[in-house]
């Protein structure tokens, strides 16, 4: 019999993912997108306490970053502004065929299904949802932001009525809170219904924040 929280290291389709099967006859599958530096150990702290009806997987991103770890994006060649939606475009639709494939495999209903993602990771969630809207039930996006030049497709309300969660902190240096604040005005001109959650940390999340992020990821999905 496994333990709650017992994960396991696998390879599918040439990629590393820690994963966490579901208890559940009806798992609602979710996917856990770690920041940059970070890798598929990376987020387990946010869900820990989640119910056994989530079948979680977190994937290793896909490029090497430095100093140590892994982005989602390579490097840039030349020294530039915040990162644009298309950075993270070809991401985000290896994310959608890594479901796909994954959930038929393991016989997973994966056509809507839930993230998570920290920094970068969160960066990649909001991608995700603005491109692919249809695939997404609800989000989290931990010490975030919205990648730039995402106007045009903020614009088409894609998100209308979309549960999303967001948290921050005050004294975050490396994503400042501005940018969390901004993006939740994007996130609800692009129809979102926003759930957000600020506290006095750096990049990080709160002990407060991580329970109301448990709270929005337990509760029934609404619009």
């Amino acid at each position: 019999m496994r333990a709650p929280n017992e994960t396991d290291l696998i390879t599918f389709q040439g990629r590393t993912l820690r994963v966490r099967p579901a208890s559940s006859t009806t798992p609602h599958l979710l996917l856990l997108l770690h920041g940059w530096t970070g890798d598929e150990d990376s987020m387990w702290v946010f869900v820990r306490n989640f119910p056994a009806d989530f079948w979680m997987i977190a994937p290793r991103a896909p490029h090497v970053a430095e100093p140590a770890g892994y982005s989602w994006r390579p490097p840039p060649s030349t020294t530039r502004g915040w990162p644009g939606l298309e950075d993270f475009r070809p991401a985000a639709e290896a994310l959608i065929s890594l479901a796909d494939a994954y959930a038929a495999q393991n016989q997973i209903d994966a056509l809507q299904f839930d993230v998570i993602g920290f920094s970068q990771g969160a960066a990649l969630t909001n991608t995700l949802a603005l491109l692919y809207p249809e695939r997404i039930r609800r989000a989290g996006v931990l010490a975030g932001f919205i990648p730039a030049h995402a106007e045009s497709v903020v614009e088409k309300r894609p998100l209308n009525g979309k549960p999303f969660f967001v948290a921050h902190g005050t004294l975050d240096e490396m994503v400042r809170v501005e940018y969390a604040r901004q993006s939740i005005q994007m996130l609800e001109r692009a129809g979102a219904n926003v759930t957000y959650c600020e506290d006095e940390v750096g990049h990080k999340v709160s002990a407060n924040c991580m329970r109301a992020l448990e709270k929005f990821f337990t509760s029934p999905v609404t619009k």
